[in-house]
């Protein structure tokens, strides 16, 4: 794991209120990261499953849109934007958000973790 990736995963722990454990302890798993990224979430409303790709694409290089509002999304892709994944407040929130949206709840601290470490690689 990359050193500013501790650090980010220090600060989203410290900033959702969870459990402190030292960021030594975390094995992120992009591979991880990448399966529940295609993965489908069934929707408790009855809407059609949804995963990560329904609204950032498969390719994290290229845009993305949102499949409710149709708004244009960035490119999450690091090799991309160098300043993806830098500002830790807006990591956190859009985690948060999206976890609740797409998986319909929080993410854990490890999914959040794989996550990250697999939008790394791109």
């Amino acid at each position: 794991m990359k050193p500013d990736l501790k650090a980010t995963l220090a600060i989203l722990i410290g900033m959702s209120g969870a459990i402190a454990i030292p960021t030594a302890s975390f094995a992120a798993d992009a591979a991880a990261g990448a399966a529940a990224w295609t993965k489908e979430y069934p929707q408790s409303d009855g809407s059609p499953a949804r995963s990560c790709v329904t609204c950032h694409g498969r390719d994290l290089t290229k845009p993305g849109r949102h499949a409710v509002t149709n708004k244009a999304i960035e490119p999450l892709a690091p090799s991309v934007d160098p300043q993806r994944l830098t500002d830790q407040a807006k990591v956190e929130k859009w985690l948060l958000r999206n976890c609740r949206w797409t998986l319909g709840r929080e993410c854990t601290s490890d999914e959040k973790a794989d996550f990250i470490s697999y939008i790394e690689t791109q």
